[in-house]
């Protein structure tokens, strides 16, 4: 038999390991950014000037009449509540209603109450450039 001792090899083989993680990596840079669009609005055209703002809060009404409060998904009958919870926090901050084209007006007239009766004074509306527009109202 052979008289020499066998030398244990101690060596960590980390090649699968870096490939898992690459691949997590790569699934999750394309799925991130997926995952951060905001609530589907076809929003109606306007010729307006474009405002730069970096901290708001954005109250959307989608084609369905749901209503959001950033990216929370909130009930009619809670958006009083839930609003001003949200702005007590960010007082000075600016109001943008996001309303889709389809909502009815008496549906963002009563959100746009609701948005002033919570002490907003900065309110703005979001719209699409009138120039993009290619055909209808």
């Amino acid at each position: 038999m052979n008289s020499r001792k066998r030398r244990i090899i101690a060596d960590l083989n980390i090649t699968n390991l870096v490939d898992v993680v690459l691949t997590l990596l790569i699934i999750f840079m394309i799925t991130a950014p997926m995952m951060t669009q905001g609530v589907q609005v076809d929003l109606p055209k306007a010729d307006a000037q474009n405002v730069e703002v970096s901290d708001y809060i954005q109250v959307s009404i989608n084609g369905r009449n749901e209503l959001f409060i950033d990216q929370e998904r909130v009930n009619l009958v809670d958006f009083p509540r839930r609003f001003k919870e949200v702005f007590s926090g960010k007082k000075s901050a600016p109001v943008f209603i996001n309303a889709d084209k389809k909502v009815p007006y008496g549906l963002v007239i009563r959100v746009i109450a609701d948005v002033q009766n919570a002490g907003v004074v900065k309110l703005g509306f979001l719209t699409l450039p009138a120039k993009e527009e290619t055909g209808g109202l």
